[in-house]
């Protein structure tokens, strides 16, 4: 009974790391992708596809005008063990009566809610980026402070800002150390691999331990005895 347990689970621990390895090439796969869309020429707003899934990490030029006064503050993101918060900008474009969301970058803030959003507002019309896409719903406004978010989705913006937004949004890039007067733009994302291969090695271990202990209660039993 033991050995067919431990065979059993042999089996499915090179499954796991099977899977596992399968995930590393998907993840190779989509940096791969994302590496050649940041690499890509940037675009102006109009010209992005329709399809939201091939417009994520696209470079990509917006002009408008900030509406400063709906500016929201996303909660809660650190920098380099510092804490701060994200500007979330509603840029109004010509001709749509839609906004398109600006992730200005980072600034610092104690306790992770609260900053002076005006000295921080710029004559900028135009934001060259890279885009990202909102889910449709999650997150919600702090309860005693209606410009503050915990995440972000296209519900709980257009909930906050009072007129709808468009399904995606931009992560300005520019200079990545903050100032006075200037927030520090977002780090591109991390294009490694993950832990895929570690835990795929740790996977095939168990199935190898497992196997042994077969073998050696096999190998117990089989002996003559005297």
């Amino acid at each position: 009974m033991f050995v067919v347990a431990a065979l059993l689970a042999a089996a499915l621990f090179v499954r796991l790391g099977i899977w596992q390895l399968h995930r590393r090439a998907e993840r190779r796969a989509w940096n791969a992708l994302v590496k050649e869309r940041l690499a890509a020429p940037e675009v102006d707003l109009a010209q992005l596809p329709h399809d939201t899934g091939a417009i994520r990490y696209r470079r990509v030029r917006v002009r408008g005008i900030p509406d400063y006064d709906r500016e929201l503050v996303l909660a809660a993101r650190t920098r380099r063990g510092s804490p701060g918060v994200n500007l979330i900008t509603p840029i109004q474009t010509g001709g749509r009566d839609t906004a398109v969301i600006v992730n200005r970058g980072w600034v610092y803030s104690p306790n992770g809610a609260t900053v002076d959003l005006g000295r921080l507002h710029t004559n900028d019309t135009v934001y060259s980026g890279y885009v990202d896409v909102l889910p449709p719903a999650g997150g919600s406004v702090f309860k005693d402070q209606p410009r503050v978010v915990s995440r972000l989705s296209e519900r709980t913006l257009a909930t906050a800002l009072g007129y709808p937004v468009a399904p995606f949004y931009v992560i300005a890039q520019g200079d990545t150390i903050p100032t006075v007067e200037r927030p520090a733009s977002i780090e591109l994302p991390a294009l490694d691999e993950g832990p895929h291969l570690s835990y795929a090695i740790q996977w095939f271990a168990f199935a190898a331990i497992a196997v042994g202990g077969a073998v050696a209660v096999l190998a117990k039993y089989s002996r003559p005895t005297e």
